[in-house]
């Protein structure tokens, strides 16, 4: 996990106003290997084991499998997914939540400068590498709100999710629902972003 995405971090149990605490165990190239995430209001804990995050909120059992998957990504959905999120270069940081957290990696080859954050629990298994934070999250996602330069969502994961999305985008950036589920456009604009396209099951949509 990179070190500076821990300063956008907050406690998925107290919500978006609590920051998070850093005690890093080991650090690599200022990416944390190993350590803990505190917050200071419930004093709960969450662990870092090899560059891998669990920000779920209690009560935290074993993982279940994720969406992601192992299948290889081709070059020209990667190279849309980029121009749908409008990102050409850092900095900033990007989500990219469920089955999209695939693309992290060819994301972070292409684009030079921007940390994608991949949130699914099959990124437990990936090799911690310059660009790629990883975690499992949510929700609620475990981000300040307004913050992040773009997220890209699975949409089945249901409309609490889409919401949480909504909220955690920066003002000049976009957000991208694949597999968008009937009403996704409205959730969007009730969390202050405007629309601006719709084609398929993939709905575009930016803050002002």
């Amino acid at each position: 996990m990179q070190l500076l995405l821990t300063d956008r971090l907050t406690c998925p149990r107290c919500g978006p106003e609590f920051g998070l605490i850093l005690l890093a165990n080991e650090l690599v190239e200022r990416r944390v290997m190993d350590g803990a995430l505190g917050c200071p209001n419930c004093r709960d804990s969450f662990e870092i084991i090899s560059g891998f995050a669990d920000l779920r909120p209690p009560p935290r059992g074993a993982l279940d499998p994720g969406r992601s998957g192992s299948e290889p990504v081709e070059a020209d959905e990667v190279q849309r997914l980029a121009a749908l999120l409008g990102v050409v270069g850092g900095p900033g940081t990007v989500a990219l939540v469920g089955r999209p957290a695939r693309y992290a990696a060819p994301l972070a080859d292409m684009v030079e400068g921007v940390e994608f954050v991949a949130v699914d629990s099959d990124a437990r298994e990936w090799p911690e590498r310059p660009g790629v934070s990883r975690m499992v999250a949510g929700p609620p996602l475990p981000f300040f709100s307004r913050v992040l330069r773009g997220v890209v969502l699975d949409g089945t994961l249901g409309d609490e999710s889409i919401r949480e999305a909504g909220r955690v985008v920066a003002p000049r950036s976009r957000m991208v629902v694949v597999d968008a589920p009937p009403g996704c456009a409205e959730h969007l604009e009730a969390a202050g972003l405007t629309v601006l396209a719709e084609e398929g099951e993939t709905v575009v949509a930016a803050r002002g």
